[in-house]
Parts: C-alpha cells; structure tokens; sequence
C-alpha cells in the first residue's frame, strides 16, 4: 500500500505531496496505480521525475553501459536514456532490450532518444525565415504594422492573467473556478520551476470594484480592476481595448512613451484564461488576436509541463528536437467528438507566441473553498477611454429573470438523435419520466438542438439551446442522470460525466457512453422510458434496472 495514491488527485494537488515521498519504491507503486487507472501522461512524467530525482540523489548510480535492462522498469529505462548523449551506448542499449525483455515502449523511449541526440533522417540545416511581406509581396498582412509583433521576440513574460467575468453585478461561478485553477497551477509552476510568479485577476466592468474582495479570496496575488458606468454591458472594443493595454502596461518592450508601472516588469502575461462563455469566447479571440498570439477555445483541462518538439517550423533546424519549457496543455475534445486533443502554443525562433491563451468550459474545475484573510496588490487600473469605442448606445434592454438551471437537480433525464423516429412522442416520454420524480428537468445533446426534427407546440418550447448538455452547454452532476438515445460523444461527456449514477438507453450495446456509465439499458427509448416512469412511481426503479441490464 502507498500513502499517497495518484488517481484520487488532479496533477496540480499531486505535485506539493509527490516532493515530501523520497522512497523510489513507493514512487513505482504509485505509478503502477496511475498506469492501472486514469494513465494520464503528466501525472507518469511527474512521478517518474520525482523517481529520477530520488535516485539520483542515492549511491547507486545506473550505468547504461552495463546495467542488466530486465531489472528496469519501463519508467526505469525512460528515465536512465534522458541523460545519455552517446549514440553508439544508445544503439546498444536498444539491442539488448530486443535481444531481453523486448518491451514495446521501452524500445520506443531509447529510439526517441537516438532520435533526438543524432536528429531524423531529414536533411539537417537551418530552416530559412522569411518575413511574411517578402514571403507574400502580393498579399495584405495587417498584422505587419502592429509594432508588437517585431518586438515579441525573447522577451520577458511571467504570471497567469485570469478575466474574472460577471453578470448582472455578480461574479459568475467560473470566474472562482478558473482562479481555483489557476492558483493549483500557479502554486505548482513555482515550485517546479523556483519562481514566484502570480494569479493576476482581471475586472473590467461599471461595478468591478464590488469584486475585487471575492477575486482575492478565490486565489488571486494581484487584482487589476477598471471601473467606468459605461462599461455596464459587455463591449467587444473598450472591453479588448483595456484588457490589452493592461498586459501590456510596463516592461522593457512597452509602448513608446508609456510610463512604466510598478506591479510589472515584464512584455506581457505568460499565461491568459478566459470564461468560455458567450462574451469570454467573444474576448478571449479579440484579446488573442490584438496580442498576436493563439487561442485554444473551450478546454475543459489544464496543465503546466514540458514539452519536446521536433517541428521545423518550432525548432529551427530540420531533423533536430528542442524541449520547450513553461507550456501550457490546453486539454480539449476534438473535433471528432470521441478524443480529447491537447493544444499547445510554441514559439518560432522569429516569432513569440504569449500570451499562451485558453477560455475553459463552465464546471469544467471544482470552485475553491474562499480564503478571506488572504491579502493581494489591488491596482486602480486608469486609462482613457475613446468616445469612438461608444457610438452605439444601448438606450433600453430587458435582462432575462429566468432560463433554465440544470444545475440543482437530484435527477436529469436527457433525451439524443433517438428520439428521431418521433421526436414529439420521445420529449413527452422524457417529460413523463422528469414528473415522476420530486427533484428532476429534461436535459438535451447537442445532436437535437442542431437537428431538423419537428415538434409539436406543446414540447418545442422544452426544446431549446439553454437545455443543452455537454461542451457548449451546461455541466451537471446530479444523483441520478439518464441518457436516453445519446451516443457519448466525448463533448457530452464533459457536461454529466460528474454525475453519480449514469443510466444509459440505447439500441447499440457498443455506444461510447457505455464506457462512461453505470447501467446500460439496451433497448428503444421508446419501450424503456414508459418503464422506467412506471418504476419510479411505483418506488421501483432500481429493480427494474437490474432486471433489464447486470452490466
């Protein structure tokens, strides 16, 4: 047994812990859980660092050259290659490994590491850079005439901005979610890499000044805030416009003519993470752009590591690897909707791509508990602000009082594409089944949003964005939640994959959301929902799951 076991801790918490274990056995076990369970590739290299730095600081140093391969593990080997420069010792470790254990993957560690100490078979030499204007003399490039551009080369960039949303004069939840985050992050970057580097959260708004205790309390070093009745409603240009001349503020490279600042001494943020909400998603691509640098929209996990890049285009020289440091992981599903895709922002040898920027699905990071003894650097943020940013004027607007919370349920039924054969009859049957129980709404996949299924009046009103479950919806975690005729796809995952207790409706046993669910149901909605109502107000429900499915 370990004291520690990895699979209970998301990375952020595991690093402080992973520090104090100086027993390499101990750091094996845990590995061994972490490969037995959620096999998550940080969480490995975390482990698997703290297992190198524990040897190393030991007697018994392995020596490559003769050590016997079969008393290594995999990690064993992956670590022992890092620090080997020399072919030949390389090219004999890799015989013995075929000619012993012939493990897939230890094979493919010592190989990668030929690769990056000799390069590929590739023609070596350096890649030639062409500025875009001579590249392309025929073709408009606007972005030539934005003076950062030139200037965003080896410059300094540190922290991690964090756009603290509200509405309505509140604070919304994922503004505390992603400081949370951002503080485990933080908190771990600086231990990793000995630095002292901040959450710096950012307020902008006709009452921001009323946020400033809460942002501090959920995680934030320093608060820069800007405050002016016009800015009551989200607007794209003043909104971009200030959050940017915030970032840059200060520093070597600022602005001909701007005054330097006290709270900054560095270009621009290393990091920025936006709400991916309708306005985040709307800021975070026009601050992205402004800056010149990348966005990876909607990510639902995020992570501080390494990473090795053979890309020409990055490293400069065809057939040669370069480890960059400091990267953010920007974990998101794909474009496929059954893998996630890790999205990383790496600079070119003439061009500097930060901030490294991310806007993060609502509920994807649990809120923190608040600490309001915590102290910060609280800055009155002061610039003018153009009339030309105001030429329209919003005289009148009505705010929504309702729309529909998901969220408080202990029980949601959420109906897909199989209701297609009768769309009306399959949302009357979904609705027949939230009825039956006290504390229950009707949840929607994306799939009959999208749709072009006809329904009858009295259900079309239930059928609505707002409904939505998954990536670009609502994230829930009910007791309880039932997906009747929903494939499982990875985005909708994200939006129930919390819940307690999964029970899945569908006609195909091999469905994907069969690897996420507690129950599954094979079955037509259509039989199985009149059922499962008449279970639940007869008191019975978990025996008719047991009746219909053991799996």
């Amino acid at each position: 047994m370990v004291d520690i076991d990895p699979t209970e801790y998301e990375i952020a918490e595991l690093g402080p812990k992973i520090k104090d274990v100086d027993d390499a056995d101990e750091l094996r076990a845990m590995l061994e859980l972490e490969e037995g369970g959620e096999d998550r590739v940080p969480v490995k290299t975390l482990i698997e660092d703290r297992i190198e730095k524990v040897e190393d600081e030991g007697d018994g140093e392995v020596d490559p050259e003769t050590v016997d391969l079969a008393s290594l593990t995999v990690a064993d080997v992956a670590n022992m290659v890092r620090d080997v420069d020399d072919a030949d010792v390389l090219r004999d470790l890799l015989e013995r490994e075929k000619a012993g254990e012939d493990r897939k993957t230890a094979k493919s560690q010592i190989e990668s590491r030929i690769e990056s100490v000799e390069g590929t078979e590739e023609a070596a030499g350096e890649v030639e850079y062409v500025p875009p204007e001579e590249k392309y003399p025929d073709l408009d490039h606007p972005t030539n005439d934005k003076q950062w551009v030139e200037g965003t080369v080896g410059a300094e960039y540190r922290d991690m901005w964090v756009y603290c949303e509200t509405q309505a004069g509140d604070l919304v939840d994922v503004s505390r979610e992603m400081l949370g985050k951002a503080r485990e992050l933080m908190d771990t970057y600086n231990a990793e890499y000995d630095e002292d580097e901040r959450v710096v959260a950012v307020l902008v708004g006709a009452d921001a000044s009323d946020h400033v205790e809460d942002v501090i309390a959920y995680g934030a070093d320093l608060v820069l805030y800007h405050e002016d009745d016009r800015l009551e409603r989200f607007r794209h240009q003043p909104y971009t416009e200030i959050f940017c001349d915030m970032a840059r503020a200060g520093g070597d490279l600022a602005a001909e003519g701007r005054e330097d600042v006290d709270w900054k001494d560095y270009h621009e943020p290393r990091y920025t993470v936006f709400p991916a909400t309708n306005n985040g998603r709307d800021l975070s691509a026009l601050v992205q752009g402004e800056l010149d640098s990348g966005l990876a929209s909607d990510c639902s996990g995020l992570y501080i590591e390494n990473a090795m890049i053979s890309n020409p285009a990055k490293v400069g020289t065809a057939g040669d690897k370069k480890e960059f440091e400091r990267v953010l992981h920007m974990k998101r599903p794909d474009f496929s909707g059954f893998e996630y895709s890790t999205i990383l922002c790496i600079d070119k040898p003439n061009r500097d791509f930060h901030p490294q920027g991310a806007s993060v699905i609502p509920g994807s990071f649990e809120i923190p508990d608040p600490d309001y003894e915590r102290e910060a650097e609280v800055v009155d943020y002061e610039m003018e602000l153009d009339e030309d940013w105001f030429q329209v004027e919003v005289e009148e607007f009505d705010r929504l009082s309702g729309g529909v919370d998901l969220t408080g349920n202990d029980v949601v039924v959420a109906v897909g594409r199989g209701i297609g054969d009768d769309p009306t009859r399959g949302i009357e049957l979904a609705l027949d089944l939230v009825d039956a129980f006290d504390e229950a709404d009707l949840g929607l996949s994306r799939g009959v949003i999208t749709s072009s299924y006809s329904f009858d009046g009295h259900v079309e009103q239930y059928v609505t964005e707002e409904r939505q479950i998954g990536e670009s919806g609502q994230e829930v975690e009910p007791d309880v939640y039932i997906a009747a005729g929903i494939s499982g796809a990875i985005q909708h995952k994200v939006g129930c994959d919390e819940s307690d207790t999964i029970i899945a409706i569908n006609t195909d046993p091999d469905a994907d959301i069969r690897d996420f669910s507690d129950y599954l149901i094979e079955g037509d909605l259509f039989e199985v929902l009149p059922r499962l109502t008449e279970a639940v107000e007869a008191g019975g429900l978990g025996a008719v799951v047991g009746e219909v499915s053991d799996d």
